[in-house]
């Protein structure tokens, strides 16, 4: 019975298919292991800014056109985004139980917080 079973040598592949390439195989020692962060200074130093023109935002000018969105709207209350305003403080806020807080707030306490935002409103 030995005579009919044959022996054989199953040979692999060094890596199998469906397994991940390990880093090490990937990357040999002293290769560059792809996109590296650039610090500013180097940013600065590659970024010739007198080819520029003066009015064009780059790293050595930061200043920058206004937004072309409209700014955002915060409540006065909790910082949350605020859709809403109550027509009669001018307070912002952000969901029904910040409008029945603002609605009990004394005269001076409204007053102090649109001073914050500086929005200078004289209530009546």
């Amino acid at each position: 019975m030995e005579s009919e079973i044959q022996r054989t040598e199953m040979l692999l592949a060094p890596t199998l298919a469906f397994k991940k390439v390990q880093t090490a195989d990937k990357y040999p020692k002293g290769q560059s292991r792809g996109r590296q962060w650039k610090h500013l200074r180097h940013l600065l130093q590659a970024a010739d800014g007198s080819s520029l023109p003066p009015d064009r935002p780059n790293y050595l000018n930061i200043q920058s056109p206004p937004s072309i969105y409209p700014p955002k709207r915060y409540c006065d209350i909790t910082g949350f985004e605020a859709p809403y305003a109550d027509p009669r403080t001018k307070l912002r806020y952000s969901d029904p139980e910040v409008f029945k807080q603002i609605r009990m707030l004394p005269d001076e306490y409204v007053q102090r917080y649109l001073a914050l935002r500086n929005a200078a409103v004289v209530l009546r």
